[in-house]
C-alpha cells in the first residue's frame, strides 16, 4: 500500500487592497513630479480589475489608456514589460500575443507585477513615455 502524498499548503497572502493602490498611485506620481513629468497612473487587482487611477491633467490623454495596458499585461505575463519588449519583435516568440486577444496587451515600459510574499496580488503602470517604468518601480518600496 502506498501512502499518498502531501498536498502542499498554500498560506493567505492579503490580497492588494484600496489602500495599497491608493499609495502606490500616490508614490508613482510624486516621483514623476520630481522628475517633472505629467503621467497617468494605473494599479490593478489580482483579477485584473481598476483600484486605483489617477491621470495628470497635464498629461496627455492617451496615457490613462497606456497605463492600464501596461498593468494590464504585466498583470497576465507576470512580468515587467520593460522585460517583454524584444519578446514580441518579429521572430520573438509573443509575436503574434499582442493581436491574438481580446483585450489588447501593450508591450512598452512602464508595468510592472505586484507581488505580496511571493504572490502576484496586482500590477501598476504608468503612462510617461520614457521613464515610467522607474516610476513604478519606485512605488512598488511603499509596500515592503
Amino acid at each position: 500500500m502506498s501512502t499518498p502524498t502531501p498536498t502542499p499548503t498554500r498560506t493567505a497572502v492579503a490580497p492588494l487592497t484600496t489602500a495599497d493602490a491608493e499609495a502606490l498611485v500616490v508614490a508613482a506620481t510624486a516621483a514623476a513630479g520630481a522628475a517633472g513629468v505629467a503621467v497617468s497612473v494605473t494599479v490593478l487587482d489580482a483579477g485584473g480589475h481598476p483600484l486605483a487611477f489617477r491621470r495628470d491633467d497635464r498629461a496627455v490623454l492617451i496615457s490613462g489608456e497606456t497605463s492600464t495596458r501596461k498593468a494590464f499585461t504585466a498583470l497576465q505575463l507576470d512580468a515587467p514589460t520593460a522585460d517583454l519588449v524584444d519578446a514580441v519583435q518579429p521572430g520573438g516568440p509573443f509575436h503574434t500575443l499582442p493581436t491574438a486577444l481580446d483585450r489588447p496587451l501593450l508591450f512598452i515600459a512602464g508595468g510592472l507585477p505586484v507581488h505580496r510574499d511571493g504572490r502576484l496580488v496586482g500590477a501598476i503602470g504608468g503612462g510617461a513615455p520614457a521613464q515610467d517604468h522607474g516610476f513604478a518601480e519606485s512605488a512598488l518600496g511603499v509596500l515592503a
